[in-house]
């Protein structure tokens, strides 16, 4: 699985899109069509967001 900056993750009903990508770190946002602005943004460690994205399609 090679991550970049950028890509839609999608998992169920949730989407995630990485915002900026770091060597340890990884910032994304959770998209909620609800809200206008975008979603809700989170920093996790890498191996936290793999964890997240485990069985996830990226969206094209």
């Amino acid at each position: 699985m090679r991550l970049y900056q950028n890509q839609l993750w999608e998992k169920g009903g949730e989407r995630y899109r990485i915002v900026t990508l770091e060597r340890l770190a990884v910032e994304y946002k959770q998209l909620d069509d609800s809200h206008v602005e975008g979603g809700t943004h989170h920093r996790v460690t890498k191996k936290e967001f793999c964890r997240l994205i485990k069985g996830a399609k990226v969206v094209e």
